[in-house]
């Protein structure tokens, strides 16, 4: 059997970041095709005549670069084509482009976000003390002055963090590369609901971390899975989006928070809390911060609230972490520029942001209900304010093939591929983020072409 054989004699460097390159460059030119199963490592290795070590690592770094996948007892795969909308790419914002992309978890937008934006630059404009901290260093943590701000707002909010625990960063994902950065070392594993966050996925590659996958029902996390997996190798940390998982909407119950505080005190486990999606108080869990400070750091940002260019967020951790936390931000970026802080600080002491989350609830209700009426019998997951809808396929419906479908009559979702954590295959499902919608008859022209596309697709019958 004729078995795939690169050419790597004309490159220069270490033999296995050769064989990774050439890996990636055949899937390229379509040499490797998607889902297409590498050769054994040993007879790579006999071909090349290098070593099954140099192989090895060949491989890893290819998955690492995202090219492949090991799945154990079966091999290594090249990873099927994504969409050009998965995390990391930007929406569609060229002038004329009649595209509805729903691929992007962004809040509704609406005039108040520029209009309250413009009306705190004009006063920090004229603020001597506002203008005095923009241009002077801050502390790594953040000034006292703003971190009593933003535990203020916090508290109207619905989450109680003490100022003295909080330290400021550059949005959500900042905080989540911050936490697991400083608590975990290279090799170290960390635990997540398999179908997770991009963001956290792509943070704990790029801090060599290996990620494992625990199962999920619609009661949150599986706490028989993680317990089996402590017993086999505890993680080091757990991340968790509990009160609506990205993408599903998910609600962790509160019998399985508790269960799973006991399990991270009994293997001295860390739990990083991501908060960053907003819901309304009386439709979240408790705070995992609250059942278990000692161990919980909390990700919030204004992302999802205010503005997403604000690029400003908090991470609550034990005051015992807060030194090493900000160490860590010192030697990446020294602080968080002042000014921004300063923005956000004004921004939320004004009427207007109330207005703002007040309007951007009421509007993100409206547009699930245009869900209910246009997805009407397809199997939904979702939470009543939530900016993200789950959409699990019929029988025979293929998500790459439906997002291309979509994409080719100006619509973008998102498969489940980019959410996957380890090497399962990915189910069929899609995510549609309502909020990202210009407004609500955007969102029905999207979701009018997705049921008929769903619709046209051969076996696709509706699920009641």
């Amino acid at each position: 059997m004729t078995i795939w054989v690169p050419s790597i004699e004309h490159m220069t460097g270490p033999r296995y970041r050769a064989i990774a390159q050439a890996i990636g460059d055949a899937i390229a030119r379509g040499g490797l095709a998607p889902g297409e199963k590498l050769p054994p490592q040993r007879r790579l290795a006999d071909a090349l005549g290098v070593t099954v070590g140099t192989v090895t690592r060949g491989y890893a770094e290819a998955e690492h670069r995202g090219w492949v996948s090991a799945r154990v007892g079966s091999g290594t795969y090249v990873k099927e084509r994504r969409p050009s909308h998965v995390f990391g790419s930007q929406p569609s914002t060229q002038a004329g482009d009649d595209t509805i992309d729903l691929s992007l978890s962004l809040p509704p937008p609406h005039l108040l976000r520029e209009q309250a934006l413009s009306a705190a630059l004009t006063t920090l404009s004229t603020s001597a003390d506002a203008l005095r901290r923009s241009v002077a260093y801050s502390s790594s943590q953040g000034s006292d002055h703003h971190r009593a701000a933003l535990s203020q707002w916090l508290t109207q909010l619905g989450m109680a963090l003490d100022a003295e625990e909080l330290l400021i960063t550059q949005g959500g994902q900042h905080g989540i590369s911050l936490a697991i950065g400083t608590l975990l070392r290279p090799g170290e594993l960390i635990a997540a609901d398999a179908l997770t966050y991009p963001g956290a996925i792509s943070a704990a590659q790029q801090a060599h971390l290996k990620m494992v996958a625990i199962p999920f029902d619609q009661e949150g996390m599986c706490m028989e899975a993680l317990a089996a997996q402590c017993a086999r190798q505890p993680p080091r940390l757990i991340y968790l989006t509990p009160d609506q998982n990205n993408p599903t909407g998910i609600c962790l119950s509160e019998a399985r928070r508790e269960q799973l505080v006991a399990l991270a005190r009994r293997y001295d486990i860390w739990l990083l809390e991501d908060g960053v999606q907003y819901l309304p108080v009386e439709q979240r869990g408790t705070p995992l911060y609250r059942l278990a400070p000692e161990r919980t750091l909390f990700v919030f940002s204004t992302a999802k609230v205010l503005a997403g260019g604000l690029r400003m967020g908090v991470l609550r951790a034990p005051p015992a972490l807060l030194e090493r936390l900000a160490a860590a931000l010192r030697a990446q970026s020294w602080m968080v520029p002042p000014l921004m802080v300063d923005v956000v600080c004004h921004w939320v002491s004004q009427s207007a942001s109330h207005e703002l989350l007040t309007w951007q609830t009421q509007e993100l209700a409206a547009r699930q209900q245009l869900v209910t009426d246009h997805l009407a019998g397809y199997s939904l997951s979702r939470r009543p304010n939530g900016s993200n809808v789950w959409l699990t396929l019929p029988d025979g419906v293929r998500a790459l093939e439906l997002c291309e479908r979509l994409n080719q009559q100006g619509v973008k979702v998102t498969s489940a591929e980019p959410f996957c954590v380890g090497s399962a295959p990915a189910p069929q499902a899609v995510r549609i983020c309502i909020g990202a919608a210009v407004d609500q008859a955007a969102l029905t022209r999207a979701l009018s072409i997705v049921r008929a596309s769903l619709e046209q697709t051969p076996l696709a019958t509706a699920t009641v």
